[in-house]
């Protein structure tokens, strides 16, 4: 089985191709290290079926040729984060929008399957907890740049259904909560590598907001498999899918958990949305998966911990 991973220097791409390497498949990563580091993918350099094109999939012709030669493209590249989504929206959109009708076009035009990632931010500001993939999504007014993200993800989603429906593509959206793990970089906003290197050098743990908003943290290693079944499920086709846990943590209690687990003497100092980001700016007070679709589909139930999780960071000496 040949894969090519767009984004695939980045946190959970490398992941991937790890994953898939361990399986005896080939992997092409491509990547502009825009916000992927060449660092996360040194236990698949030199391996056999592994290589990798430095480049920016929507400006270089021979993107297609590639798509032509492999069976699944994992279609990952996107702006991160919500700093740069705040600072760069122009990048945020083009980049989304863009980027994900180049590789759903090549997918089509041969045929092949495609995994693509989307976001738990497409929920927008929804209030009914857990949230289904068939619940309504609301979002603020687009005067508030917050939303772009989650707008030009939304996007890509109907533009892999539009591309499933009309041209009969093989391909998945995988909606991930919040994906966390070793190697993940505290930049762009990631919450908990950014309280674990305060906590070690005993800083202040910088927690948005009142601290009362809600996540749930998914292991990188849970969702990898899940985005592998998926991709290669013919009852998935078609089809829109939450990936990620349900255990639910505050931020502050998050920040307290980590702080205490480091054993750190860090202060818990609250920063006004405001001030981090943007006057205006706005945030979901919680967010949580139904993950049924994915258990009735693949059989997916996450099996570690946010206490694993955490654990697995702390032991990554890249963090």
């Amino acid at each position: 089985m040949r894969n090519l991973i767009t984004g695939g220097a980045g946190f959970i791409g490398s992941h991937l191709a790890e994953f898939l390497l361990a399986r005896g498949e080939e992997v092409i990563v491509w990547d502009d290290l825009s916000t992927g580091r060449m660092s996360n993918l040194s236990r698949c350099l030199g391996q056999p079926g592994f290589r990798y094109i430095i480049g920016d999939i929507t400006k270089d012709p021979s993107f297609e040729s590639v798509v032509s030669n492999v069976d699944v493209v994992y279609h990952l590249a996107a702006a991160v984060g919500v700093q740069l989504v705040v600072h760069d929206p122009v990048r945020t959109i083009e980049t989304n929008i863009v980027g994900t009708e180049v590789a759903l076009r090549a997918t089509a035009k041969f045929g092949k399957r495609i995994f693509v990632a989307s976001t738990s931010e497409v929920y927008g500001k929804g209030t009914k907890i857990p949230f289904s993939e068939e619940d309504d999504v609301l979002y603020g007014p687009t005067s508030k740049r917050r939303w772009n993200y989650a707008i030009s993800k939304a996007v890509d989603e109907f533009l892999l259904l539009a591309y499933h429906e009309s041209h009969a593509l093989p391909g998945v959206v995988g909606r991930l909560f919040n994906t966390v793990g070793p190697r993940q970089v505290p930049f762009y906003g990631m919450v908990i590598p950014r309280f674990i290197s305060q906590a070690r050098a005993n800083e202040p743990l910088t927690v948005y907001g009142d601290g009362s908003q809600s996540r749930c943290f998914g292991h990188v290693l849970d969702v990898i498999p899940a985005m592998h079944a998926l991709v290669h499920s013919d009852a998935a086709m078609g089809q829109v899918v939450n990936l990620g846990s349900d255990e639910e943590i505050t931020v502050l209690r998050l920040a307290e958990r980590i702080r205490d687990r480091v054993g750190s003497s860090s202060e818990i100092r609250f920063v006004p949305y405001d001030v981090a980001y943007r006057p205006g700016f706005e945030d979901m007070q919680r967010r949580v998966p139904d993950v049924s679709k994915a258990h009735r589909l693949i059989g997916f139930r996450p099996t570690r911990t946010l206490d694993d999780v955490i654990t697995d960071i702390l032991a990554d000496p890249g963090t």
